[in-house]
């Protein structure tokens, strides 16, 4: 994959760059500070981008907001030295594919990039209408779902602010067997399509703007009753496990997406 580095320190750029670069990654830019990232990525068009948090220039977050809003396509991978633990969920929160939190290991950023490369490979499956014969590598099998009554998929609704995560949760749901009839960005835009599309699965974000995900799942209970709404989101404390069961939710999927979790979750939640 071509990569994209973003850190001010020059010893973490140097480390990354030859490690992406040993492992046949190409490394198509390098930068200190914040302020250049996104002119960067319109000239370079990379893959992947690793992003530092603390930057010259620009807040990290701030940088992974504008990135998943323009370039919804590219993945990045969030680094951090801060010990904030709610970081890593903002961060999700915002997008990231994945996350690193400095000091980190060799293994652990090749393990990142192999799941961002499985979670590709299986929205890009997803998305092509034509299905593969043969599976890709890391790449997920699809998961046996229920048929509906008139034989079709099972129909599935995607609501989250964050274009990307959209993007790379539609594919990974289609590869696995739903349809996705509709898309959303906050909990009202939600409600009216549950109440139109009465779909069988609706994957629900806490964290967006006009109606949260927790103040629209009642609604969304009310408008679809039959509907399996599940969370998504990078905050998995108990207090939010509790609140979201108590208000009808069957679960949830954790940010980063991982092809292999959604499966997972869904064939669990597809056995009778």
């Amino acid at each position: 994959m071509n990569v994209l580095i973003v850190d001010d320190n020059a010893s973490m750029r140097s480390l990354l760059a030859t490690l992406l670069a040993s492992q046949g990654h190409q490394v198509v830019g390098q930068l200190e500070d914040g302020n250049g990232v996104i002119e960067a990525i319109r000239r370079t068009r990379p893959a992947v981008v690793c992003l530092d948090y603390l930057l010259p220039g620009r807040d990290g977050l701030d940088i992974l907001a504008e990135i998943n809003s323009g370039f919804p396509e590219i993945d990045v991978v969030f680094m951090t030295a801060c010990e904030d633990e709610a970081i890593e969920q903002r961060a999700a929160d915002h997008g990231a594919a994945g996350f690193l939190r400095k000091p980190f290991g060799q293994k652990q950023v090749l393990d990142e990039l192999q799941q961002i490369a499985a979670a590709r490979q299986a929205a890009q499956a997803g998305s092509n209408p034509t299905p593969a014969t043969t599976a890709a590598p890391g790449n997920v099998s699809p998961a046996p779902a229920p048929r509906r009554e008139n034989g079709g998929r099972p129909s599935a609704v995607i609501v989250d602010d964050n274009a990307s995560i959209r993007l790379l949760l539609k594919g990974v749901v289609s590869e696995l067997g739903l349809d996705v009839v509709a898309q959303a960005a906050n909990g009202e835009e939600a409600i009216r399509a549950a109440l139109q599309h009465q779909p069988q699965v609706l994957f629900l974000d806490v964290n967006m703007p006009v109606l949260s995900g927790l103040d629209a799942l009642p609604k969304i209970r009310a408008a679809s009753p039959e509907t399996a709404v599940v969370m998504v989101t990078g905050d998995t404390s108990r207090k939010l496990v509790e609140q979201v069961a108590a208000l009808g939710a069957r679960g949830y999927v954790v940010k980063p997406i991982r092809p292999a979790y959604v499966e997972n979750f869904l064939k669990r939640l597809f056995t009778p």
